[in-house]
């Protein structure tokens, strides 16, 4: 998608400019309240999910074609249908439950419930942990249209569970996580923030800490001249370790797009991979609108796995979305939908080339598997397994 200038984007309503100015006024006062600086990744937090007024936390509409992007489980059922062959196997293997973190509108879990009865593996507990009020309500009301039979096995929780056996899905949940922002040039590595100076603006100041250390052992570039620019997501790594102290037995599928550090910090990509959306338009400005615009960033999935390991969680699989879910049956669910010339059939089988086709969302979007006390292989990870690459 091709990032547009800010004064090419449609204007927001006077309600949403005016929610947008309340939660300025908040992070003007965050800023000050903390000497007049603070990292990126509180920014980010604070446009995001700042109660009432950030952007996952508000009432705007966020997915679907009436929001600002849409993921996979709003492209087509055969997602979660394909997903379900492979949580109906880990299943088998662990305590009938499953957890997703980050449930959208509901339709993911509303396609899992739905394949995962007719493959006979309907977990005793599907739990959800959502932070947003808004989202929760429409995922209940998803759930109620969609699966009414099997909405009362779905429970809402605030915080991670004590401990864990099953399967968790986290689909498009670590590219929000709030990242720090790294600068490498002459003279070191900086964290760059944001101050206040008539409104929101950059300011860098010596990497330290956690930062510190994490920037200085990836292979950024450090630039003869300029700047190179890039994120470090220190929230997912705590993420993982956080849940590989809670995880008893199962596996975690992570789907998102990103790469392995390799392919992350090219020379290249010298101003990072932070995008912002707003009415399914890219720009590159994370200052516009805060709490009207999603902030994101690509995933690092090489630090992913790292953390998972280090943390004692077994890295089970990394691969490209497409071969994942071929592997799971997709084109077996395309097949069943009728003779090739039906419209349904047709449908199908578009929705279907975007999941997996290499130019569309087939090779950008990547699954990762970590876990313990699973035999393997998995499923989904059987041909075309990319775990040489992280």
């Amino acid at each position: 998608m091709t990032a547009e200038r800010p004064d090419q984007l449609p204007p927001p309503s006077s309600d949403a400019l005016a929610a947008s100015g309340a939660l300025l006024e908040r992070i003007h006062s965050a800023i000050d309240n903390a000497g007049g600086w603070i990292p990126f990744s509180d920014y980010m937090a604070l446009a995001l999910y700042s109660p009432g007024l950030g952007y996952y936390s508000g009432g705007a509409r966020k997915f679907g074609p009436g929001g600002d992007f849409i993921t996979a489980p709003e492209l087509t059922p055969l997602f979660g249908q394909a997903l379900a062959t492979q949580i109906a196997d880990i299943l088998r293997q662990t305590a009938s439950q499953v957890l997703e973190v980050g449930a959208g509108t509901g339709l993911l879990a509303a396609d899992l419930l739905a394949a995962l009865a007719e493959l006979g593996q309907l977990p005793d507990r599907y739990r959800i942990l959502e932070v947003s009020g808004e989202l929760r309500a429409r995922q209940q009301e998803t759930l109620q249209q969609k699966v009414p039979k099997l909405a009362e096995r779905v429970e809402w929780i605030d915080t991670l569970p004590d401990n864990f056996d099953g399967v968790v899905i986290a689909n498009e949940v670590l590219d929000v996580m709030p990242v720090e922002l790294a600068v490498w040039r002459d003279g070191g590595i900086f964290q760059r923030g944001v101050a206040w100076q008539d409104g929101l603006r950059w300011a860098d100041r010596p990497a330290t800490g956690e930062l510190a250390r994490a920037a200085a052992a990836l292979p950024a570039p450090m630039p003869t001249a300029g700047e190179y620019v890039s994120e470090v997501c220190l929230a997912s790594r705590a993420w993982v370790a956080e849940w590989a102290r809670r995880l008893t037995r199962g596996v975690m599928l992570l789907v998102d797009y990103g790469y392995p550090q390799r392919e992350y910090y090219l020379a290249s990509r010298s101003t990072g991979t932070l995008i912002c959306y707003y009415r399914h338009r890219a720009h590159p400005d994370p200052f516009l609108w805060p709490g009207l615009t999603d902030i994101t960033s690509f995933v690092d999935f090489t630090a992913t796995a790292d953390a998972a390991y280090d943390a004692g969680l077994d890295v089970l699989g990394y691969i490209d979305q497409g071969a994942f879910l071929l592997n799971c049956g997709l084109l077996d669910r395309v097949a069943a939908r009728g003779p090739t010339e039906n419209a349904d059939y047709i449908r199908a089988a578009r929705a279907a080339q975007r999941l997996i086709a290499p130019h569309e969302m087939g090779e950008l979007f990547k699954v990762l598997a970590i876990g313990r006390g699973i035999a393997g292989p998995l499923r989904g990870f059987m041909r075309g397994d990319r775990l040489h690459a992280l």
